[in-house]
């Protein structure tokens, strides 16, 4: 059980772990897609130096969206929580709580998918910067599961939260495969492109293939949220009064 003491302590400082998750992700994206571009701009062949299908490429990876999903959220956070430094026992609102474990599980996920599928395998994005990749697959998803731990504040969800972090994962899915032979792939001239090769049919033997991964992917999301929420609830239990959940 934490003390309050070390809880109010925490409410204190905690803000200044979310900006620095927020800056590293921000550092680390604006990098890589610094050299994404400027690739673009010196490639040869019109499908390499197409800009608007460059840049959607490189926003259509799960990574970069549940990175940017991660910082918009810490920073606001961060900021909700500075506003109310004079109260450390004040929990966060609903809405930034269910922010918080909808980019909380997809930040695991992001980690883990990658630790198991994608290290050392080259993605379609041209070079990359091995400390942006780095951040954004394994630094940040480690802080984000010490906030998940440690963060104060942090409130019990009840347990249809889970279906809310779902559903951004299903609409990414969708947009991914409808989007995937509709553009020339920058980096080779396909007339497809899937921003990670367990989706591409051609490379994992079909559509079957492609669906077995998108269910285990979804089965992992829908059970990381699970235990983001499970946690929530045991925190609750040591932090602070235990409120009804649903």
């Amino acid at each position: 059980m934490t003390h309050p003491a070390i809880s109010g302590a925490r409410s204190q400082w905690w803000p200044a772990v979310r900006l620095l998750t927020a800056g590293l992700i921000l550092l680390a994206i604006t990098s890589q897609l610094a050299l994404t571009l400027s690739n673009a701009a010196e490639a040869t062949t019109p499908w390499g130096s197409h800009m608007p299908t460059v840049i959607g490429n490189f926003f259509s990876f799960f990574t970069i969206l549940s990175n940017v999903a991660a910082m918009v959220t810490f920073s606001v956070g961060a900021t909700w929580a500075l506003r109310q430094r004079r109260d450390p026992s004040q929990l966060e609102p609903a809405w930034l709580s269910t922010l918080l474990v909808c980019v909380s599980t997809y930040m695991l996920v992001t980690g883990v998918v990658y630790g198991l599928l994608l290290r050392g395998v080259e993605l379609p994005q041209g070079s990359t910067v091995w400390w942006s990749n780095e951040i954004l697959h394994v630094v940040a998803p480690l802080l984000v599961l010490a906030d998940v731990l440690f963060a104060p504040r942090r409130r019990a969800m009840p347990w249809k939260t889970v279906l809310v972090v779902a559903v951004f994962p299903v609409v990414w899915a969708a947009y991914t495969l409808i989007r995937a032979n509709l553009i020339t792939a920058p980096s080779t001239g396909n007339t497809w492109w899937y921003p990670y090769p367990f989706l591409d049919p051609r490379v994992v033997g079909g559509y079957g293939a492609v669906s077995i991964y998108i269910v285990g992917i979804a089965a992992a999301i829908i059970g990381f949220a699970a235990l983001v929420v499970w946690v929530g609830h045991r925190r609750a239990c040591t932090l602070q009064p235990r409120t009804a959940v649903a």
